[in-house]
């Protein structure tokens, strides 16, 4: 005589065109319901009802799992954006809304299986975004000039991209493991595949095309010649030069704290403290072209502000070094926007301001900085690294060019940007 099921063991019957069985299980949040299964043979409803066994053993099961879409943005709201900085959510929010959602959104998490979620990344290595965004769509009909028009620019996600897409998946599956939704993270599985390897393009000046830029800059009296000479002398992210404060910079013995950055994050500008892992900062020796170009910025900045308060107007007192007319901080998108008006007007190739920390080593040597200042400015670990570029100077003519640069200006004409610049 077959042994009577105890409490809890579920059954199996037929159902339908099929078979159908449930456990008791604890939910996450307490209490006790039925976990249904199903399926077309007994065999496949037997399999399934033995692993929600299993899993009612290990802990609460959750009878229903939100769609990832649904829990992705449950997930950013609730736990992201409360709990981390906002430069942490704007990142994970962006990996979501763009390459996560519009393949796997519709995927119930409990659902997801290892091979979907390998195939999503195969997929997107080639993956046009200027397609998938409608970027080029987006613009005006006479500014069309790729995939709009039937001409793919193949504009492939990167490396870092990837990687990016995976870990947001990753850690919003954890939390879901934390919540007992699911019983396993399958984004930890997955292998990373290669980004598509594009055709390598130069995009970085040599020593000569810098120098057109800056004396064209100094020249011209550009209000942004300092912030030029330290981004480029100095390899300063933008974000660390626009950060810059007055405190942090000391002139007496030549040498800036990287202490601070500038970002836009959504519609804020958020200039927040930036620390290293460690919680130490870069502390970076100031060689004497980036003395003088402070110095005139200082002045510059002393003159807006004289004329500012003289109109009843008061100045902001967070100290910032490069700002506009009014003392506020100044949009990273038009650092951009003058970047590229400088670019023309010094007639050297269009780049973008990242790309400029490349020449950074190359100009140092050019500017007769002594290599021992230059290791310190360039993180290197043994002077013998510094050396080898300081074998590579250009031409005599070059150098005393670029040395001029380094004579301070009093530049009573510099006005600093508008706000709206």
């Amino acid at each position: 005589m077959p042994r009577k099921r105890s409490n809890g063991e579920g059954s199996i019957f037929p159902y339908r065109n099929g078979y159908a069985a449930y456990v008791w299980v604890t939910l996450p949040g307490g209490g006790r319901t039925r976990k249904w299964a199903y399926g077309q043979t007994r065999e496949e409803v037997h399999d399934k009802w033995l692993a929600l066994h299993a899993a009612a053993k290990r802990g609460p099961v959750a009878t229903k799992s939100p769609a990832l879409a649904d829990y992705l943005a449950c997930w950013l709201s609730e736990v992201i954006k409360p709990n981390r900085e906002a430069n942490t959510y704007s990142q994970y929010e962006l990996s979501s809304r763009r390459y996560i959602i519009p393949g796997l959104g519709k995927k119930h998490i409990d659902r997801l299986t290892v091979r979907e979620v390998q195939a999503w990344l195969n997929k997107l290595t080639g993956i046009c975004q200027c397609c998938a965004q409608g970027k080029d769509a987006n613009r005006h009909a006479a500014k069309q000039r790729c995939c709009a028009i039937g001409a793919c620019c193949a504009d492939y996600p990167g490396k870092r991209t990837i990687k990016n897409a995976r870990d947001t998946l990753r850690a919003a599956l954890t939390q879901a493991c934390r919540e007992d939704l699911i019983p396993r993270n399958v984004a930890t599985m997955v292998v990373l595949p290669a980004a598509r390897k594009m055709p390598e393009r130069r995009q970085s000046w040599d020593v000569e095309e810098a120098r057109r830029f800056l004396e064209s800059a100094y020249i011209d009296h550009d209000p942004l010649y300092p912030l030029w000479v330290l981004i480029l002398v100095l390899g300063l992210r933008k974000g660390e030069a626009q950060g810059l404060i007055w405190p942090v910079i000391d002139l007496d013995d030549a040498q800036v704290s990287l202490e601070w950055q500038l970002q836009r994050v959504g519609r804020q500008l958020i200039h927040k403290h930036h620390l290293k892992s460690d919680g130490s900062t870069d502390v970076l020796p100031l060689p004497d072209i980036c003395i003088a170009a402070l110095g005139i910025q200082w002045n510059a900045q002393q003159r807006m502000r004289a004329r500012l308060e003289e109109r009843g107007g008061t100045w902001p007192s967070d100290e910032i070094v490069f700002t506009t007319r009014t003392g506020r901080a100044i949009e990273p998108r038009a650092i951009n926007r003058r970047f590229d008006a400088r670019c023309a007007q010094a007639g050297v190739r269009r780049i973008r301001v990242h790309d400029t920390r490349r020449t950074c080593a190359s100009l140092l040597a050019a500017l007769g900085v002594h290599p021992r200042v230059a290791m310190q400015i360039l993180r290197h670990s043994k002077i013998a690294i510094t050396m080898e570029i300081y074998t590579m100077v250009p031409d005599k003519s070059t150098r005393e060019a670029l040395k001029r640069l380094g004579d301070a200006l009093d530049w009573a004409s510099v006005e600093l940007p508008d706000d709206d610049d």
